[in-house]
């Protein structure tokens, strides 16, 4: 296509957030910039000028962000941001407190619910002083196993406000998979709503978390939200008290917001590998705060009284995402429930009522809504939309055509790709540039996005490592419990010294811009869900009738699929009831998304001399792709079970 599908129009051009920023960029540093291209080559060349002139330009609040910008940038890891700075992250997303909505929120056809600015700094107010007096200090952890409902914002907004640290999971975790996650986090105040509703059902979690505060024995207060019943009897579960009674004692007032240091740890979010219990990665304050403030404003042009919406779970990084436009002082919309329920407009209902502005999502959402014959530009106006975002899994050419045919002809779609790791994006949008089929528009401001090949060459119009060459913000803090910082490098910089390497096969394009085209590590992606092949095996090897397996995500209809192989003890065959006991293990005790969509039975699997199992070559072989180094396998004759096999065919 040498025509692209969009561009912006010149009002566009002219009130877009960074041709502000960049007009105070030239005027601050004397810098003459063209466009954002050049920009881009700034805020990588010169990093401290970018970034303390973000700072400057979003106003960040906290009580100093003097001093020197980065220490020791020829570290990486090792780089140190801001050292001097003093901030608080709950106040810069609390700065507006009027009467304009903060949040809007629909759970389902349920629930409907909306909360005030002042509404929202009153009820953070109320927690974090109930907080402070059940002695929750700076560095204690706090965790939500909540729906994605207001009381979620105010929760991570009162903890953090107070120096604790926040972390979360979705309430369609089993309970092993909250264990996993809470047990390394070791929370001293667990919340937790009485249930929630999807597809039309209502689902129950005070059992689930009866049986999980079993389990965590830091946990101190277990407070719980009413959703799905007005009164909901708690009275089986220890340390439980309803939300409403925990803060009861405490009037709203004006918030005295604790000074931290850039790197005080301000979330912990999970990341699966291929072995043992998901990864706990911690985030820094000022690295979020800083990254999201750049992703929000420049690159996805948010303003005061825009309304953000962005599809997700608590468990899901992009509702960290979500939360910080509050420091816009946008309004947020949230959704908790199927996408498709009670119809598949039913997101779009939301935008129509709510003047929705931006309008978040996934890949898999989008080809599900083509699939289910939706067209939303024939039934709904979306007369405020100006702005459509994709991410969790490549966004497919077609997918392209559907949004720009089928949802609204002259939105500016935006694709995204980045992840838990890193607390945002790598690549994604440019509300100045115009926006080409089946292409991320740029690489974001401030990352040194590459594409290298396997010897550490750059490579141009040409697959290869998503990498990142230069230190960041967000960064992560480290993985807890690794207290060496072995699993992290292990995790990052193993493959080129100095060099983060993401674990993504993607190219560069003519228009400078990214196309992604899927993961190049082990780790599986179906609907844009990162997850861990180590969950799965956990679940399956604990039947007795399964000897050992291997999980691989397959490329399939512009998504991913998990597929598993089983090799089973002797004399058994896998038959239909085998595969319902291995499903309905991987369902209750990870989630809906863990579930294989193919189970498969084999004789052998290959594996390395050293004894470990090679998910890559396994993928490779399935993919019809040649295997690497196959004389590093102890069985290579193993991997003509997976050739050319009929259930995997497309």
């Amino acid at each position: 296509m040498d025509q692209p599908l969009w561009q912006p129009n010149p009002s566009r051009l002219r009130d877009a957030n960074v041709t502000e920023f960049m007009a105070a960029v030239e005027r601050d540093w004397g810098v003459p910039l063209a466009d954002t291209s050049v920009l881009y080559r700034f805020s990588i060349d010169e990093m401290n000028r970018f970034w303390k002139s973000l700072c400057d330009y979003a106003d960040l609040r906290g009580e100093t962000w003097d001093g020197p910008v980065l220490v020791d940038g020829d570290k990486f890891p090792g780089a140190k941001w801001f050292p001097e700075a003093r901030t608080n992250f709950a106040e810069n997303l609390l700065r507006r407190r009027d009467a304009a909505d903060a949040i809007v929120f629909w759970g389902e056809d349920q629930v409907k619910r909306r909360v005030s600015f002042a509404e929202l700094h009153h009820s953070v107010s109320r927690l974090a002083q109930a907080l402070d007096a059940a002695d929750v200090e700076a560095g204690d952890r706090v965790a939500g196993y909540l729906p994605n409902m207001p009381e979620a914002v105010t929760a991570m907004l009162a903890a953090t406000s107070i120096g604790a640290v926040w972390s979360s999971c979705s309430p369609d975790f089993g309970v092993q998979g909250v264990i996993d996650r809470f047990s390394q986090v070791e929370p001293k105040v667990l919340l937790s709503a009485d249930g929630y509703y999807y597809n039309g059902k209502t689902h129950d979690s005070l059992e689930k978390l009866r049986e999980i505060i079993a389990q965590l024995p830091t946990v101190e207060h277990v407070l719980v939200v009413p959703y799905v019943e007005r009164e909901p009897d708690i009275s089986a579960i220890p340390k439980a008290a309803l939300l409403t009674e925990f803060v009861a004692d405490f009037p709203g007032r004006d918030i005295t917001y604790a000074q931290f240091p850039f790197d005080h740890p301000l979330y912990i979010l999970f990341s699966s590998g291929t072995t043992g219990v998901p990864k706990c990665i911690v985030h820094s304050v000022g690295g979020t705060l800083l990254k999201h403030t750049c992703e929000h404003r420049l690159h996805c042009d948010i303003k005061r009284d825009d309304r953000v919406f962005f599809f997700t779970t608590c468990g899901w990084m992009m509702w960290n995402w979500l939360i910080s436009a509050l420091a816009c002082e946008a309004t947020l919309l949230l959704y908790d429930g199927s996408p498709f329920y009670p119809g598949p407009t039913v997101l779009f209902d939301l935008a129509d009522a709510e003047s929705m502005t931006l309008f978040g999502t996934s890949a898999k959402f989008i080809d599900a809504l083509a699939k289910s014959g939706c067209r939303p530009v024939e039934s709904h106006s979306l007369d405020m939309m100006s702005q459509i975002c994709s991410t969790g899994s490549p966004l497919a050419p077609e997918g392209f055509d559907f949004v720009y045919q089928h949802v609204k002809p002259d939105i500016h779609l935006v694709s995204f790709t980045g992840g838990t790791d890193i607390m945002g994006c790598f690549a994604g949008g440019d509300p100045t540039r115009p926006v080409w089929r089946g292409e991320l528009q740029c690489r974001i401001f401030g990352m040194a996005v590459d594409v290298f090949d396997d010897d550490g060459q750059p490579l141009r119009g040409k697959k290869g490592e998503l990498v990142c060459t230069k230190p960041f913000p967000s960064v992560p803090l480290g993985f807890l419990n690794d207290e060496n910082g072995e699993r992290f490098h292990e995790a990052y910089f193993d493959f080129f010294d100095k060099i983060w390497c993401h674990g993504d096969y993607v190219e560069l394009t003519e228009h400078d811009g990214l196309i992604v085209y899927g993961r190049s590590d082990a780790t599986l992606n179906p609907g844009g869900v990162r997850i861990g092949t180590a969950e799965i095996y956990r679940q399956v090897e604990k039947l007795d009738e399964v000897q050992e397996s291997i999980v691989i995500g397959q490329d399939w209809d512009n998504d991913v699929r998990i597929v598993l192989f089983v090799v089973l003890r002797d004399g058994l065959n896998l038959d239909d009831d085998l595969k319902t006991k291995i499903m309905t293990q991987v369902r209750t005790n990870c989630t809906p998304r863990h579930i294989p969509s193919v189970v498969l039975q084999v004789t052998d699997i290959p594996r390395t001399k050293s004894g470990k199992i090679t998910e890559l070559a396994v993928r490779d072989i399935v993919h019809g792709r040649a295997v690497k180094n196959k004389e590093a396998l102890a069985n290579p004759e193993s991997l003509a079970l997976y050739e050319d096999l009929p259930q995997l065919q497309i």
